[in-house]
């Protein structure tokens, strides 16, 4: 499962806001005056227009645990805002500084409906704000795209992405646009039911036409942004790889790749522990010439291919899940991206003036 959001008004980790005691030390996270000519209106309907991102029912749950205030004294929901209230939202903890802001982004969406929606994610696109990327992300679009649906939190970790891709890593997301929804989808990826295939580019020639990669997932102690295999099962994730060859391209191998689990880099990682590191992933090596001759000419020509495809050459294809509400198989395929297809032709034309 993804890991949390942050939300405007409450902690993430547990579906109720806990109550803030007299005794606790406040953080103000929101704050308004009243203006003088306001109208008497219920203080939850006043605060969810006015509070970005914030669902009605987390702001009436809010003020049931004594975290809405006018003055220094809670209010329940049903108070009625009066002008120049002083009206502020306060917690146990310092406010989040990464909150999810809507920003106009466009995103390629090749299928919504009420509870989901199913996405294809350009490669340079982060999917979720964190350290260095804390805006122009997937989710702060997916935020604006659905901020007139009032069911919609894009800081509740109740909704939103199901599964996550690497940034440089192009393809299909499915998205819950309820509670509901997204609890129904992970017990769907926890269980292994969902059926996923992705296209990859690799270093050298792979000697068996298919094959299964089992091996624990774990970050690696001497480089933590990179994740790497533990035969130790007492260590990491369990994950397992479906693999199988589609085209040998003289150097670089074209493969299917069907995941069984999904982990953090579980491609990545297990193509370079089988000794067949992604063509120009940058993060497990695979930017280097890791095959092929030493002349001037074949490196040119690499070169040029990591210009065509300045990323890991890896596209999450095909999704495929029962859909929660209907109960109806959903499939879904996404074309290979131009900068594959380009990389793909080049070193066919190299195999065929070589031959």
């Amino acid at each position: 499962m993804i890991d949390d959001y942050i939300d405007e008004i409450a902690d993430n980790d547990t579906d109720d806001i806990e109550p803030v005691g007299e005794a606790a030390e406040l953080y103000e996270h929101f704050r308004v005056v009243v203006d003088r000519g306001q109208a008497l209106v219920r203080i939850d309907k006043y605060l969810f227009d006015r509070l970005p991102n914030a669902s009605r029912n987390r702001i009436q749950k809010a003020a049931d645990a004594g975290c809405v205030r006018v003055g220094d004294k809670p209010v329940k929901s049903s108070y009625k805002v009066k002008p120049s209230d002083i009206i502020t939202v306060v917690m146990d903890r310092p406010r989040y500084e990464n909150e999810i802001i809507p920003e106009d982004i466009p995103l390629n969406i090749i299928y919504e409906d009420k509870a989901l929606l199913v996405l294809n994610k350009p490669a340079g696109m982060v999917v979720h704000p964190g350290h260095g990327n804390y805006n122009g992300t997937l989710v702060n679009a997916l935020a604006w795209h659905l901020k007139d649906d009032p069911a919609y939190d894009a800081n509740d970790p109740h909704v939103g992405l199901v599964h996550r891709i690497d940034k440089d890593t192009s393809g299909l997301l499915v998205v819950a646009k309820t509670p509901e929804t997204k609890t129904a989808l992970g017990w769907q990826f926890y269980y292994k039911t969902t059926r996923r295939q992705y296209r990859a580019l690799v270093w050298g020639l792979m000697e068996h036409d298919e094959g299964t990669i089992v091996g624990n997932l774990a970050r690696n102690p001497k480089d933590r942004m990179q994740m790497m295999v533990f035969e130790d099962t007492t260590i990491g994730k369990h994950a397992v790889t479906h693999y199988r060859v589609l085209e040998r391209l003289g150097y670089v191998t074209f493969v299917e790749c069907v995941l069984e689990t999904g982990r953090t880099h579980q491609i990545r990682a297990h193509m370079k522990y089988i000794g067949h590191v992604l063509f120009n992933d940058e993060r497990y090596g695979g930017h280097e010439i890791l095959k092929g001759t030493h002349f001037s000419k074949y490196k040119q020509f690499v070169n040029n291919c990591f210009d065509i495809c300045p990323r890991q050459a890896l596209h999450a294809l095909t999704l495929g899940f029962v859909h929660p509400v209907t109960g109806k198989e959903m499939n879904f395929t996404s074309p290979l991206p131009e900068d594959m297809s380009l990389l793909l032709d080049k070193w066919r034309g190299y195999i065929g003036h070589r031959e």
